[in-house]
């Protein structure tokens, strides 16, 4: 059975930004990058080496060219924290995009928005 999430796709409209934007702003590393033909290239990003989940990151528009009933849209994706505040604090001093942060009876989080301007949820989770 499943026993993992091994990657998600986030379609951007641009990749080489997408890669500026995960690697710079928010600490992600490259996790793969190799060509996959002329003018295309697989890239994952992840929040470091050790974690197995990983994005994809892949143009909309070359997905729609090679599949022109795909669904592009962005998926609903939660990031976690163990220290909200901290993280909160430096993805704002980038100027990264964030949102309020909500302190709920079930947990404290705030969102904020890539480049292409798809929203994230960041949760703080504490095991």
């Amino acid at each position: 059975m499943i026993n993992k999430i091994g990657k998600i796709t986030i379609y951007v409209n641009d990749q080489k930004e997408a890669k500026e934007f995960w690697t710079k702003k928010m600490n992600f590393v490259i996790k793969l990058e190799q060509p996959m033909g002329p003018n295309m290239t697989w890239l994952e990003v992840g929040p470091s080496e050790d974690e197995f989940t990983s994005f994809v990151i892949y143009e909309r528009q070359l997905m729609l060219a090679q599949k022109p009933d795909a669904n592009v849209s962005h998926p609903s994706i939660i990031l976690s924290t163990d220290d909200i505040e901290t993280t909160y604090n430096e993805l704002k001093s980038k100027g990264i995009n964030v949102g309020k942060l909500m302190i709920m009876p079930y947990g404290k989080m705030f969102n904020f928005a890539d480049q292409d301007k798809n929203e994230y949820l960041v949760r703080e989770d504490k095991y």
